[in-house]
């Protein structure tokens, strides 16, 4: 068990909840990403890039489907990486490296993966630095491998529909944590700051990201579905949709 965690089980489990509030349908969309992976596969057990993973929910998503999978998950925030190396407990490499520098790739235990996947995570990086890392991802594939990325992808033919599922499904979120049946995601960073276990990462954190992350960009899918043509990859699609979510899968 990772010396910085008490209690992974229930970090994961807040963290999970704490996230289904802003995506009610997030286990169906990962289920899609794993469904897209399994049709790459020919019966074999992948070897997946949980890209930004975060507290490890992905990863822990794909041992549950495929046991004998070779994980590795890539993350930056030392408060989630260690929540994440003790709830995988040795079943994932787990690497520290920054998505906004080129050679984060060099981290890596392999030059090749069948698939990469990542959920609500890439908007953080500004247009120009997602584009390129579109073309890095397609390095780090196989023949054949695929990528897939779930994330805040409107319509951009349905603009004042997205506005509204938007403002409904806030309106619903407040309710949810005025009642207190949910953490925000103010309440569960707070929360994380005050574990004991966790505390020393805080200061990390902190100057990792001294002024918070960069401003959310959600760009329409449309967009990430030319980035991904331009960063070479032979197929480019959306695989899943939920609202202004989306999920794009680009297979080299």
């Amino acid at each position: 068990m990772s010396p910085y965690t008490l209690d992974p089980s229930a970090w994961q489990e807040s963290w999970d909840r704490q996230q289904e509030a802003y995506m009610p349908d997030r286990e169906h969309r990962l289920a899609t990403m794993l469904d897209a992976v399994d049709a790459v596969l020919d019966g074999r057990p992948p070897r997946l890039l949980d890209l930004a993973g975060g507290t490890g929910t992905i990863s822990l998503r794909t041992l549950a489907r495929f046991p004998d999978a070779e994980l590795t998950l890539v993350d930056l925030d030392p408060r989630l990486l260690a929540i994440a190396g003790a709830s995988l407990a040795g079943r994932a490499t787990i690497v520290t490296a920054d998505l906004a520098t080129p050679d984060w790739r060099s981290a890596l235990p392999h030059s090749e993966y069948d698939a990469v996947l990542t959920a609500t995570a890439l908007h953080w990086l500004p247009a120009d630095r997602l584009g390129v890392l579109y073309a890095e991802l397609r390095d780090v594939l196989r023949p054949g491998g695929i990528f897939v990325n779930a994330d805040h992808m409107p319509d951009d033919t349905l603009p004042e529909l997205t506005k509204r599922l938007l403002d409904r499904a806030r309106d619903r979120r407040n309710a949810r944590y005025a009642a207190g049946s949910v953490l925000s995601w103010s309440d569960w960073w707070d929360r994380a700051a005050a574990d004991p276990a966790l505390a020393p990462l805080v200061a990390q954190r902190h100057a990792i990201y001294p002024t918070g992350h960069s401003p959310e960009w959600n760009p329409p899918v449309s967009w990430h579905l030319a980035a991904l043509r331009e960063a070479g990859f032979g197929e480019v699609g959306t695989v899943w949709r939920g609202g202004p979510d989306a999920a794009v899968a680009a297979v080299r």
